[in-house]
């Protein structure tokens, strides 16, 4: 089992130089990955947690990290898609592979915050499809040197899309979500899954149905990630032992706080029981 660290760009600490000081923490106690949340304003669920305080942004909370650390995996969990555009995120998910040594793991996915989205003029109603495309011209941009595409949202042809990945043949690009449609699109389109507050039964249930699947698009996923996402609180070596039978190959931990000397504590612990032993 592998072991990741969440941090809390998302919680309203002050000092992003805080936040990012935690990922160092984490590598230097062990972590094999470390990660950052993604939501642009402070509407909806997210403005009721913070109200004014900082959701510091993702890609730069990245990249900032990426220049403190050394051997961790860097990824985003997750970033919204809808709010994005893809063009854009190949350009700067390419440079920062790049310039971190081909560390980088792309997790996305759909979004569930419609206020936000009408903020922003994405439609809420489309956003799966959306994102399916999305990741489509993602993969296009990065693996062909004119890249060609035709759909919905994007048509384009022989675009040059450059820096490349330097991962060959592009970061992996793991798919957030608990729900059919997200399951699907990980069987279809995914490189891993990277749930968020599921079970280990619950892992064992799906990942069954997105082998299924996978099948049906002429896909195998034996050698596949699968991220969970949860909170430290209540973890315990018999858990820990679940999530692995049940098929999760990595443990993406996090703390809602943002209380910082909190976290570095919990950080300590939590290796000198499960990593460092």
């Amino acid at each position: 089992m592998k072991f990741g660290f969440t941090l809390p760009n998302n919680f309203g600490v002050e000092n992003p130089h805080d936040v990012i000081a935690l990922g160092v923490d984490a590598e230097r106690c062990g972590f094999d990955s470390l990660w950052v949340n993604h939501h642009i304003l402070n509407v909806g669920y997210v403005h009721e947690r913070l109200g004014q305080a900082p959701y510091h942004d993702a890609m730069i909370t990245l990249t900032w990290l990426a220049t403190e650390t050394k051997t961790a995996t860097l990824g985003t969990s997750v970033l919204v898609m809808p709010y994005l555009h893809p063009m854009v995120l190949a350009k700067e998910v390419a440079t920062l592979d790049q310039l971190c040594g081909g560390r980088l793991t792309i997790g996305v996915g759909v979004g569930s915050l419609p206020e936000e989205n009408e903020i922003l003029g994405s439609d809420y109603g489309s956003r799966g499809h959306y994102s399916n495309e999305f990741i489509k011209v993602l993969r296009q941009l990065w693996t062909q040197d004119k890249a060609t595409f035709e759909g919905d949202f994007w048509n384009f042809q022989d675009v040059v899309s450059s820096p490349k990945p330097l991962q060959d043949p592009h970061p992996p690009i793991v798919i957030g979500g608990n729900r059919g449609p997200a399951l699907r699109r990980v069987a279809q389109i995914g490189d891993g899954w990277h749930p968020l507050g599921i079970s280990p039964d619950g892992v064992a249930k799906r990942l069954q149905v997105i082998r299924e699947e996978a099948a049906g698009f002429g896909r195998q996923i034996d050698d596949f990630p699968v991220q969970v996402r949860r909170d430290f609180q209540g973890l315990n070596l018999e858990i820990i032992e679940a999530y692995e039978s049940s098929g999760a190959t990595d443990l993406i931990l996090s703390c809602n706080t943002g209380d910082v000397e909190q976290i570095r504590e919990i950080i300590e612990l939590f290796a000198g029981e499960f990593i460092r032993s």
